[in-house]
């Protein structure tokens, strides 16, 4: 720890502290407060003075005391061991703290973040020796982190030279040197571990297209509001509506090779369900521990405010270096409205010039810079890696025209709008589907109509319909009653009461229904379409809508969804056999 002095404390201010004397620092700059040396950074200069933000309880701190600069900014450390562990806003690591200061974090308390005893295994790369030229993000060799994860260690991104040495296979702490490279006459010693600071992007070769979604399994979100690998949703909901357990769901479930959650400002009860939980769920890809493809990072409500402004820079940090990898992430914040509010009281202390509702005029402009750090990328490895982000937004009381909802709207392409009344009815998940969107269909076309078939997108867009059709219909129903609608239109009602509950609706607590892949999410739209088509053909020809309700077929539709494994397309060609035959049956008696 460097001992530069850089001038005194002047004021304390909560979490914001004013430092006079300065004549030696630099802004967004990682320095320590007092004699206990509570971390902060530079937030302000301004003649002799600077301002700060600690990231710990100031309580303790008075004037005159000394202000410590590092020289260098805020910075996370990325190597081995960061699968599995979890980390508070500024990643320090929680459980290492709790053996050191017990249940809770003394002042001035640190340690590494990524252990400096543990030995990994390397493997240099095959081909790699001294000589060769290496540039940032080269992959000079591999250590196995976990049973599902092989760790790269890379060049850091800003060296560039001829490789002196490359370590030989075998076992190695992460502050030894993995190689040595000359970078224009000065060596450069490479450790198995990267420093980056938090709130600079990682560089990457270029962008790519977003053309291939993100699987979750939740049919509400693979059907109708698709997420592209490398996009950004927001999900806001009022308490209650499930945007936690939507996060979790989508954690275990997707399709990612990792996952950074980030509890930003969570209540504390919350975020213990999430660290107990977490280390208990199944990884349905390897049957070991989700944990073992799992970065979290804990900041719960009553953690110090400043600390929580960091985290989401640190948790997407940490999903660009394994994106370097040429892995893809997927990164939860959970909630990005506790991280404004944040924003919001370190801008009062400052004194800024608040905006709308208190928020500092510049709020648009950092939730912009979060979501936009998201992408599909071509590594400078020359692979292919994504950061998704997926952000939990939660409006006071429900309401969606609060400005962090309104700015979040702006910089994200997918929106998963969680509904009260359809969370109090119990109908998880609760995303409504007359709020929601997603501007990724029209991208993710060419693969649904590989994977899905050519009609998928058009049964899709069949079904959006309807439902607002059906939307139009209840109005009239609240006015004069649902008998006073023709069949025809009483049969759409009940297509969307099929599709809400047979379909949207689902149970993650059974074996079945917990988890859709695509094939099965195509096969059940397609079944509900033909009822609709074949049911409104008949009724047409005379049929009454309730000969139609009580064909034996009409039930198996609503529990397909838990009768019908994935993968079983011999269940789903009987029942189309089974309706197909219901319908004209019913037409041939009607003919007659």
């Amino acid at each position: 720890m460097a001992e530069r002095i850089i001038g005194q404390i002047k004021r304390v201010n909560g979490p914001v502290i004013e430092v006079k004397n300065v004549s030696d620092a630099l802004n967004m700059e990682l320095i320590h407060v007092g004699e206990a040396k509570l971390i902060g950074e530079v937030i302000k200069l301004h003649d002799d003075r600077a301002v700060i933000q600690v990231y710990e309880d100031a309580t303790g701190l008075s004037p005159e005391d000394n202000v410590y600069g590092s020289g260098g900014p805020l910075s996370v450390e990325l190597g081995p061991g960061l699968i599995g562990t979890i980390y508070d806003g500024i990643q320090r690591p929680l459980d290492v703290l709790r053996d050191m200061s017990g249940s809770y974090i003394e002042k001035g308390i640190n340690a590494p973040s990524l252990s400096r005893d543990k030995k990994w295994h390397f493997v240099p790369t095959e081909g790699l020796a001294a000589g060769a030229e290496v540039k940032g993000g080269q992959v000079l060799g591999t250590v196995q982190e976990t049973s599902s994860i092989c760790h790269k260690i890379m060049v850091p991104p800003d060296v560039k030279g001829v490789l002196k040495s490359l370590s030989s296979e075998g076992d190695y702490t992460v502050d030894e040197a993995a190689a040595v490279v000359d970078c224009d006459g000065v060596e450069k010693e490479i450790a198995f571990y990267q420093k980056w600071p938090i709130r600079v992007p990682r560089p990457v070769g270029q962008r790519l297209p977003l053309n291939i979604p993100l699987i979750t399994g939740q049919r509400v979100i693979d059907t109708l509001f698709p997420l592209a690998k490398g996009g950004t949703v927001a999900i806001p909901g009022g308490f209650g509506t499930g945007k936690t357990m939507t996060q979790h769901a989508i954690a275990k479930w997707c399709d990612a090779d990792i996952i950074v959650y980030v509890g930003c400002g969570e209540r504390g009860n919350e975020m213990t369900d999430v660290l107990t939980e977490f280390p208990e769920l199944i990884d349905p890809r390897t049957g070991k521990s989700l944990m073992e493809r799992t970065v979290l990072i804990a900041n719960t409500s009553n953690m110090p405010v400043s600390a929580r402004e960091a985290s989401i820079y640190t948790g997407v940090t940490i999903a660009e270096y394994f994106r370097d990898m040429g892995l893809h992430v997927a990164i939860m914040a959970d909630s990005t409205s506790r991280w404004a509010e944040a924003l919001r009281e370190l801008s009062g202390r400052m004194e800024e010039m608040p905006a709308e509702e208190g928020f500092p005029a510049y709020l648009p402009t950092r939730i912009a810079e979060f979501y936009e750090r998201a992408g599909y990328m071509q590594t400078l490895c020359g692979q292919e890696g994504s950061v998704s982000i997926i952000g939990a937004v939660s409006p006071p009381g429900g309401d969606f025209s609060e400005p962090v909802t309104q700015h979040t709207k702006r910089f994200v392409r997918c929106f998963w709008g969680l509904d009260k009344q359809l969370a109090n009815a119990r109908h998880y998940p609760a995303i409504s589907w007359l709020d929601s969107y997603s501007e990724y269909v029209s991208d993710l076309s060419g693969y649904f109509a590989r994977v899905a078939g050519e009609d998928f997108i058009s049964d899709r867009e069949e079904m959006m319909e309807l439902l607002q059709k059906e939307v139009r219909l209840q109005q009239v129903v609240k006015l004069v009653g649902p008998d006073a609608l023709p069949d025809s239109q009483r049969f759409i009602i009940e297509i969307c009461s099929l599709f809400k509950n047979g379909f949207l609706q689902q149970n993650a607590f059974d074996d079945i229904d917990k988890f859709s892949t695509m094939e099965k999410q195509k096969a059940m739209l397609n079944l509900i379409l033909q009822y609709y088509k074949r049911g409104a053909d008949a009724i047409k020809k005379g049929i009454p809508l309730s000969k139609i309700r009580k064909m034996p077929v009409a039930s198996e539709l609503v529990k397909m969804k838990l009768t019908i494994a994935n993968g079983d397309a011999d269940s789903f060609d009987k029942l189309a056999l089974a309706l197909e035959k219901g319908i004209s049956k019913l037409e041939a008696l009607y003919a007659e």
